[in-house]
């Protein structure tokens, strides 16, 4: 056991030194590498941050929302419409909602207006966003003012600050009674934005979609799951496309890592032959080059995802984030809630890590298995 452990010793030591004598080749593969982890990490983290916030946002969304067009534009809806509409079979509730946007020119920021379901502010009351807040430096009590349809401002006082898990969803949030959104926004008092039916059984909802068309020629249904699957195929489609413009320093790694599974420098071939000629066995050496790989590709791997951890949940992905976001210009700048999947950390190192280190130990083996003096000439 004590010639095992000093035979290790010595392969680690022996290790360390290859790595130093060809520090600037490993350094420039290292910051290659590196490089190549830090963009993957970032696009996969970022693109399942923005998944999962809206995952949390359309998690207690309404089964189907009821819209009403006109000129393929959207219209404000009779509130009427909800009687017949909940006559039809399956349907558990209808709800008339109010909201909408409104643009702020002072901060050049999109608020979204809401009259909520249960528990609404009094009139004159709000509650608004984090991010508003910090934004307009408005606290719990204090007093606020926007802009209303009319071009007259309207005072309102701040109720509560809302914390959401979601920060898409409560950052540029306000919410108002009723008589307030209506007087800011001049909706009539027999409109409402859109209608949030709630339904008995999820496999009906084409069918009742197609049923409220039939009634309504001029409405659209949405179904939820039809939203969902409009996210996941916005945000892979966003993330797909950084990965093609960052393709060429993933194309020079790849060529770097063929490289090394080619074949091997003539100094490299040179030391292991004179590694064999005194007294190194085979599965030295290859446990040599392994550690080598080992070493590069899990600093690189470490390092990677580390820095794209915090460029991601702690500079709010600044490098990304006007590619996969697009239209958040126009939002308050949110951050996102920082989250790991294991899943995907796991992904990225058998994508990473095991293929370079195959690379490494393949080329090695083969020169190995040759003859020391063949090797060394």
């Amino acid at each position: 056991m004590p010639n095992l452990i000093e035979r290790q010793r010595h392969i680690i030591d022996f290790t360390l030194s290859s790595l130093l004598r060809r520090k600037g080749k490993n350094c420039a593969l290292l910051l290659v590498y590196t490089l190549i982890v830090f963009i993957l990490a970032s696009v996969l983290f970022f693109t399942h941050a923005l998944k999962r916030e809206a995952a949390l946002l359309l998690n207690e969304a309404p089964e189907i929302i009821v819209q009403r067009t006109l000129a393929g534009r959207y219209q404000t809806i009779p509130i009427a419409w909800s009687d017949r509409i909940l006559k039809i079979n399956g349907v558990i509730s209808v709800r008339p909602r109010l909201w909408g946007y409104h643009f702020d020119s002072a901060f050049k920021a999109n608020y979204t207006l809401t009259v909520p379901a249960g528990n609404p502010p009094q009139q004159g009351s709000i509650d608004i966003g984090s991010g508003i807040s910090m934004m307009r430096g408005a606290n719990r009590g204090d007093i606020i003012a926007f802009t209303g349809h009319d071009g007259i401002p309207r005072s309102f006082k701040i109720r509560n600050i809302l914390e959401h898990e979601s920060q898409l969803l409560a950052n540029d949030l306000i919410l108002l009674s009723e008589e307030d959104y209506r007087d800011f926004t001049g909706i009539p008092a027999d409109q409402a934005t859109d209608l949030a039916l709630r339904v008995r059984n999820s496999r009906e909802y084409g069918i009742i979609a197609e049923k409220i068309t039939r009634i309504y020629p001029d409405t659209r249904p949405i179904v939820r799951t039809e939203i969902l699957r409009t996210y996941d195929a916005l945000f892979g489609w966003r993330s797909g496309l950084l990965i093609v413009i960052f393709s060429a320093a993933i194309l020079a790694f790849v060529i770097f890592a063929w490289e090394k599974a080619t074949g091997l420098s003539a100094e490299e071939r040179r030391e292991i032959g004179i590694l064999k000629a005194v007294g190194w066995e085979t599965s030295d050496i290859l446990l040599m080059k392994f550690w080598e790989g080992t070493v590069i590709s899990l600093t690189a791997f470490l390092v990677g995802i580390i820095l794209a951890y915090l460029h991601v949940f702690f500079t709010s992905s600044a490098l990304f984030a006007p590619v996969l976001k697009g239209w958040s210009t126009l939002y308050p700048a949110f951050p996102l809630t920082p989250f790991l999947d294991l899943g995907q950390v796991a992904t990225l190192f058998f994508l990473t890590v095991v293929p370079y280190t195959i690379t490494t130990i393949v080329p090695s083996w083969r020169a190995a298995t040759i003859d020391p003096d063949a090797v060394m000439r």
